[in-house]
This record gives structure tokens, sequence and C-alpha cells, in this order.
């Protein structure tokens, strides 16, 4: 693999962050993952699935720590925010209605104007939702994702010119947050993030922010190698 112009470091919990480095790999990419959370699933109840049109899903952590619960949820068709978590929910025994591209929020205003009321299996921190008016949502929290310190091998990456890839806002949050309590030269780092959402929870005082084309990994990364390309100029 050719040497890259930059780092590019990614911050996601297992499994996702392994999934990252593989997708950036087959990209002629190298990624260096420091987990920053770790997903733990959550002590919830499942409430009857007659009382509900459809799941919403805005992460295949959902799936992975929803537990036994779901399969009283397998008659309702999922609507996934992306191609990740539907292919997960299939596994698991879900049909799948709509695979988003843009956001769990845009998978909302595309719905038709049929009625609707969704259940959305969720972290305990999550972004807010506004339904259209046909539409009522109802959320259960499944997981949750702990948030860690920053090691000192991040810090030393760090010191030089880096890419951060971004896959959800409350990590966004966290980063900003570790960096200003660690004292990160912000300006050194640029941040890659996988939504507009995301961006604007990672806040201000780095080199630069930009915003992947889709919610998909590998339209993120590809975001991420061509910033480190225009970092080299």
């Amino acid at each position: 693999m050719p040497a890259q112009e930059c780092r590019i470091i990614a911050i996601r919990p297992e499994p996702g962050l392994s999934q990252t480095v593989e997708n950036a790999a087959g990209l002629g990419l190298e990624v260096a993952g420091f987990p920053l959370f770790e997903v733990r699933p959550a002590q919830w109840e499942a409430p009857s699935a007659q009382d509900f049109d459809g799941l919403l899903i805005g992460s295949a952590n959902a799936i992975r720590h929803g537990g036994v619960q779901l399969a009283q949820l397998l008659d309702l068709p999922v609507l996934a925010v992306g191609q990740v978590t539907a292919e997960l929910a299939r596994k698991a025994g879900f049909v799948v209605e709509v695979t988003g591209k843009g956001g769990l929020q845009s998978v909302l205003d595309d719905l038709d104007d049929k009625p609707r009321r969704l259940l959305r299996l969720s972290a305990r921190e999550r972004i807010d939702l506004i339904p259209p008016q046909h539409a009522r949502i109802v959320e259960r929290t499944v997981y949750e994702s702990v948030a860690l310190p920053m090691p000192a091998a991040l810090q030393d990456a760090m010191k030089q010119p880096a890419v951060i890839v971004l896959h959800s806002a409350v990590a966004a949050a966290h980063f900003a947050s570790e960096c200003k309590r660690v004292g990160a030269d912000m300006a050194r780092l640029r941040i890659a993030a996988m939504g507009a959402r995301i961006a604007a929870a990672a806040g201000e005082g780095w080199g630069d922010v930009a915003v992947s084309p889709s919610v998909d990994d590998g339209a993120l990364l590809a975001l991420a190698g061509k910033m480190c390309k225009q970092s080299a100029k």
C-alpha cells in the first residue's frame, strides 16, 4: 500500500471500527483505529408489536445489542438508516421496508402520507427527530455507548496532521471534548463527518470540516482520503 499523505483515524466502537479499517483497506487507505466508546446492551422491554406499523432503526447496534426481545417484533417492517443496518436486520429475520441514504431524519421526510406508528430502537443518547404529521414515534433505549477517555496513543497520533472520521453526533461531541481536555492542537486535525448534524456536533476550531455525500462508510472514507491529499498540497 503506498504511503498516505496524512493519518486517517477512526474512533467508533467495535465491531464497526474493525469494519471501517477493513473497508478502508479495500479503498487503498490505511486507517488507525482508536475506539473511544464501548457499546453495551441496555435493559428494556419490548412493547406489543400490534401497537406499531414499523421499526425505526438508526444504527446496526440496535440489532446487535437488542437481545432476545427483538424476536417479539419480527412481524414489523424495518425502516433502516443505511445499508449496513438493513443487512443486519435481514440477517436477524426482519423484513426491511426502507433503506435510507441520508440519515434517519431523511428516512422520515421521504415517507408517504400513510399514517404510521413507529417504534424507534436506539441508544440512550440519540439525535432528536422531527416526525411528519402523519407519523407517531415511540422510543425505546436498547443499548448505550459508554464514552472512554482518549488514550495516550491517540494523543501521540494526533501530533501530526490527521483526518478524523466521525460516524455519530455523540462521537463527534465526545471527541471534541476530549481534544480540549488533553490540549490537542485541533487546527492540525480535519474532520470527515457522516452527516451535517455530526459535523455540527464536532463544533469549531478544526483545520477543516467536510460532510460525506452519503451515509455509508465507503463515501466517508473516500472523503477522508481526498482530504488527506488536500492536506499535502
